[in-house]
């Protein structure tokens, strides 16, 4: 039959024995002669306990008793460098007898007695009717400290910084005054400054009083144009009050 030709032919319905197509080469790795070396070599080498080439203890050098305990240095002789102390008197020693003092101790005492300066008592004070004492000196109720020469004085080394921080003050003062007067700026007085503070706080009141009077109805643009302009003069009042309290020294710009 062509192979050209379509299945479905005449000579199709004639039935055919079926041959079973004969099955593919196995798979046969090229690396299968060495891999069965390489684990021939390795497992026969690991059958006993430990590689197969170490050398076995012979059984005469069993464990044997105190074979693992530490032996002792050898005994040295024990030779004494320092002087011995004398010896213990014996019970047939008798002591020295017959050695007598001339001193009179009772005189001696009553002497040192009359003579000596009287102990004083410590000061104590009780604070509890049991009798409970405690030190004076260490209590802070004797005046110790303001008794003593140079209390309430000044230090010497806060005097000499108050000195020199004056000092460098001035030289900055007059370093200032060189630039104002190059630069046109003047200083404000003191006097000034403070007549300047009580007029902005004047003024602060008479726009703040303006500023109650208002109407409590904002209805119309008008009405809250001026409480916006009154608020905005009370803000600004209130940030210069707070820049001449804040500042002692103020300069201002000479008029022209």
């Amino acid at each position: 039959m062509d192979p050209t030709c379509s299945s479905e032919s005449v000579y199709n319905l004639i039935p055919s024995d079926w041959k079973e197509p004969p099955p593919p080469p196995r798979y046969v790795s090229v690396f299968k002669a060495a891999v069965k070396d390489d684990k021939q070599k390795f497992k026969t080498a690991m059958k006993t306990m430990g590689p197969a080439k170490l050398e076995v203890p012979s059984p005469k050098d069993f464990l044997k008793k105190h074979s693992k305990e530490k032996t002792l240095p050898p005994k040295k002789k024990f030779e004494r460098n320092e002087p011995r102390k004398p010896p213990v008197p014996l019970r047939t020693d008798h002591p020295v007898m017959g050695i007598q003092s001339e001193k009179n101790f009772i005189n001696t005492n009553a002497a040192d007695v009359i003579m000596g300066v009287a102990k004083k008592p410590k000061p104590v004070f009780v604070d509890k009717r049991t009798g409970d004492k405690h030190d004076l000196e260490t209590s802070g109720l004797v005046p110790k400290y303001i008794n003593k020469k140079g209390y309430g004085v000044t230090p010497e080394y806060i005097r000499k910084r108050n000195e020199e921080v004056k000092k460098a003050q001035e030289e900055y003062d007059d370093y200032i005054q060189e630039n104002l007067k190059e630069a046109a700026m003047k200083r404000l007085s003191d006097e000034e400054r403070v007549a300047v503070l009580q007029g902005l706080k004047k003024n602060w009141e008479e726009v703040h009083k303006e500023f109650q009077s208002l109407s409590v109805f904002i209805d119309s643009i008008p009405k809250k144009i001026r409480k916006q302009k009154l608020e905005e003069e009370m803000k600004q009042l209130e940030h210069d009050i707070g820049v001449l309290e804040k500042h002692k020294i103020i300069y201002i710009a000479n008029k022209q």
